[in-house]
């Protein structure tokens, strides 16, 4: 292991801390990702006796242990062990970002947001003999006009957010220790007028982590998991940072270039049958009555192509367009370099970029020529060789 490195082991309920240096052999580098749980594998062996801790239970157990990387001090990756396996004396474990915990979880209550409400009428049934009068009345009373319906109260989608992990974590043994920011997104859930309102019902059996992301994706906005050392460097704090909507800058402090702090780059990729210029979503109902939707982004000089998309959760014209929208945002782009492989340099020094960053990425490649797009960082992976690669995504694919 790299001088300045040091896995810890810290026990997922209690906080205790069991082991301060863990001898594992990563299998992959450490990944950490924007709006998603990242994810660690490593191996041990030959078997340690020593990895019993205070508390009698195995030092690596699944759903028992939290993992961290701690990088010359620092925390640069955090997680929980998911899945172990064994083979002889070889220990295996994979861990996934605490936010992973969410998934497989049930939601068992109910959240509603902009639900229709018909008050009651005071005046039901009392003209029995339908003369549009109330029965009874002297001088005679006219029938009120009933009340009108009304929009109920709308909750803001981070307030949802936060109602869903608050659910998750105040079940008996489901604290996780995740906290989340507190402000709000600005965008309400449900419809203003009541016609499709956001509604979350334990009946239906939803799953709080698809739950969890199909916000995101809808609304959309970024989360991301952080975890980082408290002042006196002896407990840890986890978090969720919440964007508004994205989190992350322009970086125009760094540079990323061939023949400067660049080691390699993965292959450009185009789109090719993933190209479209148009997208038809096909919502709620059936034949008819189908809801449907479609938005078109003609690109200059290229052939009109239409992807089609069916999602039966969808069931207002606003939430079609939002989807057909974020489609495009993925099918009309050109050249993107989906990963560069860099070091540590003055033009970017490792630490000082954030997940949601949009770098410069100048590189030259091969029956293109040179290419300078600016790049979304959507993930990283800290190497032991003193490297790092980032997981890009073009900053013009993303529509908020």
């Amino acid at each position: 292991m790299p001088t300045g490195w040091r896995f810890i082991a810290q026990r997922a309920l209690t906080g205790a801390f069991i082991d301060w240096d863990v001898p594992l052999a990563l299998s992959g580098n450490p990944r950490r990702a924007l709006s998603g749980p990242g994810s660690l594998t490593a191996t041990i062996e030959p078997e340690y006796a020593r990895l019993i801790g205070p508390d009698k239970m195995p030092v690596l157990e699944e759903w028992n242990t939290k993992v961290y990387l701690e990088v010359d001090g620092h925390l640069r990756w955090g997680g929980i062990i998911t899945k172990a396996t064994f083979d002889g004396a070889k220990m295996s474990i994979d861990c996934e970002g605490l936010s992973s915990y969410a998934h497989g979880i049930p939601y068992e209550d109910h959240l509603i947001s902009g639900e229709l409400i018909t008050p009651p009428d005071p005046y039901d049934g009392r003209d029995k003999n339908h003369d549009g009068f109330v029965d009874f009345t002297n001088p005679k009373q006219p029938m009120p006009t009933p009340p009108p319906p009304y929009t109920g109260p709308r909750i803001d989608a981070f307030h949802a957010f936060r109602k869903i992990w608050d659910h998750i974590q105040s079940r008996p043994y489901g604290d996780i220790g995740l906290r989340l920011d507190g402000h709000d997104l600005g965008r309400l859930l449900g419809a203003t007028d009541g016609s499709d309102p956001w509604e979350l019902a334990w009946w239906n059996n939803p799953d709080c982590g698809q739950t969890l992301d199909q916000l995101a994706r809808d609304m959309p906005f970024d989360w991301v998991e952080t975890h980082s050392w408290n002042n006196d460097h002896r407990s840890i704090e986890h978090r969720l940072r919440l964007g508004t909507p994205r989190l992350g800058r322009k970086r125009d402090d760094l540079r990323f270039a061939d023949g400067e702090n660049l080691i390699a780059i993965a292959k450009p990729e185009g789109l090719g049958d993933e190209y479209a210029s148009e997208v038809v979503v096909l919502g709620k109902g059936e034949g008819r009555a189908m809801l449907r939707a479609q938005v078109a982004r003609p690109a200059r000089n290229r052939l009109r192509r239409v992807a089609t998309v069916t999602d039966k959760t969808i069931s207002s014209a606003n939430a079609l367009r939002l989807r057909g929208e974020q489609e495009l945002d993925g099918r009309t782009q050109a050249l993107q370099i989906p990963a560069i492989q860099v070091f540590d340099h003055p033009n970017a020094r490792f630490g000082s970029w954030q997940l949601g960053d949009d770098i410069r990425v100048q590189v030259h490649v091969p029956w293109v020529g040179d290419v300078d797009l600016w790049h979304r960082i959507v993930g990283d992976e800290i190497s032991a060789d003193g490297t790092c690669v980032l997981t890009l995504k073009r900053s013009d694919a993303f529509h908020y």
